[in-house]
């Protein structure tokens, strides 16, 4: 018995918190007098890279007590995250004063370290009771001189804790570094630190369950939502005047098309055909590559029903801010239950193109996006480990993601193909195949493929381009984006002018006695990611201060994955649009 969309969802939230859970050991969160709440060290790194960051200790910092690590889940190690327990304690609603938690006598090689990260701006991250805290490792004074080496380098060695709570249970947390604890490292020589830091206490009204709510608020300003909602009006004028513009042209010629096409049988015999009419015997001839085709229009099928369930999980407040790892765990757990939707769609699109070899094209069909991605990940992962970064994923993890990939990827794929195969399935054409192919008219420049495909994909990039650079400034910055439901409104604007943009330029090449449509419609449909590739030029350059071997590598690479998974998702929604249109334009005339 078919479950329900909203039970599958719930089952599949319910399979992500499991599989995803957030820092408890096992406690409620409700504390008493004196007890020890955690406070774990995640990582450090350059606030400009994001990508790059390091284990807490991979510095010269002291400790109290025998570091512990912390057991983290899938999506938190896929995060980059890697928790230890941290030198301060800070008991509930015990306060301190300049306390000293740990003191440590620092090399000329541990100040010189000290100096280089100082000098890149390095940010610690810690979690106290699930709750994320942030601060600069020390400060550079340059006194108006543009020559490093009379620079003054200082770290702070003192840390301000102020932590709000609700009865028993911790509500807020905010970390500040004093700026009259400061130890000089400007010279090579071995210094003595003392880490010290002061807790206080302060009683709020804030209930438990809406403490998470002010990193939300941060992206959900009046200034904020003023731009979101400009994007959205933007995106929603130009698409209208746009796509109105082009269905009043297109329904207009359609309709005087029909009215020609459908006129009494005398008037027809005595005119020669002309058009997209024309091609009655040619527009559902079989593709080139009719194998690729359909692996494509399976793996974009996959992907756009993976962003459908990522909205949705979004949309009911699964990825709040900070919940550590449950992006990922949703991708990699929803990418592998859909796998056996590509393997349906591309078997039996295959087999009612005429395909045989069914076998290969499922197995076409699992390697069209996984393969490239396996190759960025094996060169990008092989970057971390040679920077001993966190992104290096441990030998554990990776046997974890082949096992679902085995297990159940690889699996529902199969299924899901011979499902396909057993379908049976003839394709629907209305009209019949001539045996030979009619020649295609020699064209002009600007109706070819390319110029067909940067007219495709502009009119969608223009839609989204706003929205683009908030979604940018969380993943490879440190802003917070939580505004789902704007996005999801782009989102939907996307797919929509997509389709239409492709349904249009169609029609067009059609009108032009092109037969060869298929591979050009998937093509123009998709080639919005192309041009959001080439916005990470842009931002690259012009909007965020990245530097360094491995951050660029992580920042191309990755966004080359999430650009081509664009591509091939909206080249599934421009085929689809398409083959829809044609077959109703002929459908509607006399194909004799």
């Amino acid at each position: 018995m078919e479950k329900p969309p909203h039970l599958l969802l719930l089952l599949l939230i319910f399979f992500i918190y499991g599989v995803s859970p957030v820092i408890s050991d096992g406690s409620d969160h409700r504390y008493k007098v004196g007890d020890d709440v955690p406070l774990y060290a995640n990582k450090v790194g350059p606030f400009h890279n994001p990508s790059e960051t390091y284990r807490y200790f991979d510095l010269p910092f002291c400790s109290s007590a025998p570091v512990k690590e912390k057991k983290e889940a899938l999506g938190e190690v896929l995060n980059g995250d890697r928790l230890v327990t941290a030198p301060y304690k800070l008991e509930f609603l015990g306060e301190k004063n300049s306390h000293v938690a740990c003191r440590k006598r620092l090399s000329r090689e541990d100040v010189a370290q000290f100096r280089d990260v100082i000098s890149r701006d390095y940010y610690f991250q810690m979690y106290y009771d699930d709750l994320p805290i942030w601060g600069f490792l020390g400060k550079v004074v340059k006194d108006g001189k543009s020559d490093p080496s009379e620079f003054k380098y200082y770290l702070f060695n003192h840390l301000q804790f102020e932590i709000f709570y609700n009865k028993d249970r911790v509500i807020e947390i905010i970390v500040r570094t004093d700026q009259s604890f400061l130890v000089d490292l400007t010279e090579d020589k071995e210094v003595e630190v003392d880490f010290t830091y002061t807790v206080r206490w302060k009683e709020t009204e804030i209930p438990f369950e809406k403490r998470m709510e002010k990193y939300s608020l941060a992206s959900s300003t009046p200034h904020h939502l003023e731009i979101h909602w400009f994007s959205i009006i933007n995106s929603c004028v130009t698409v209208l005047l746009l796509t109105g513009f082009l269905a009043t042209i297109l329904m207009r010629v359609l309709k005087n098309d029909f009215v020609k096409y459908s006129h009494d049988e005398e008037a027809a015999d005595d005119q020669e055909e002309t058009g997209w009419k024309l091609l009655h015997g040619d527009v559902f001839r079989f593709p080139k590559h009719k194998s690729l085709l359909a692996a494509a229009l399976g793996s974009g099928t996959q992907l756009f029903t993976l962003a459908v369930f990522i909205f949705m999980l979004a949309l009911v407040g699964v990825f709040y801010p900070y919940n550590r790892g449950a992006l990922f765990t949703a991708l990699v757990v929803i990418y592998a239950l859909t796998s056996g939707i590509a393997g349906y769609t591309a078997s039996s699109f295959y087999c009612q193109l005429e395909g045989t070899n069914w076998v290969r094209n499922v197995m076409l069909t699992g390697s069209l996006f996984c393969g490239p991605l396996l190759l960025t990940f094996s060169f990008l992962n092989t970057v971390a480990i040679a920077y001993q970064a966190t992104a290096a994923l441990p030998f554990g993890t990776i046997v974890v993601i082949f096992l679902i990939w085995a297990l159940v990827t690889s699996p529902l794929l199969i299924l899901g193909g011979i499902a396909g195969k057993n379908r049976k399935s003839e394709f629907q054409a209305p009209c019949r195949t001539t045996k030979y192919p009619r020649e295609i008219p020699p064209m002009r420049w600007y109706r070819r493929t390319l110029p067909q495909m940067a007219m495709a994909g502009f009119l969608p990039f223009s839609a989204i381009y706003i929205e683009l650079y908030y979604i940018f400034a969380s993943v490879w910055g440190h802003r917070i984006y939580t505004i789902y439901s704007i996005l999801s409104i782009v989102f939907l604007i996307l797919v929509i002018v997509t389709a239409f943009i492709t349904v249009a330029l169609t029609y067009f090449q059609l009108a032009a006695e092109d037969h060869e449509w298929w591979w050009r419609s998937l093509l123009c449909g998709g080639s919005t990611g192309v041009f959001v590739y080439a916005y990470c030029l842009y931002y690259y350059y012009a909007r965020s201060d990245m530097t360094g071997f491995m951050q660029t590598s992580f920042f191309f690479g990755y966004m080359a994955c999430i650009c081509y998974g664009f591509f091939l998702m909206l080249g599934a929604v421009g085929f689809r649009a398409s083959l829809f249109f044609v077959r109703h334009i002929y459908r509607s005339i006399k194909c004799e």
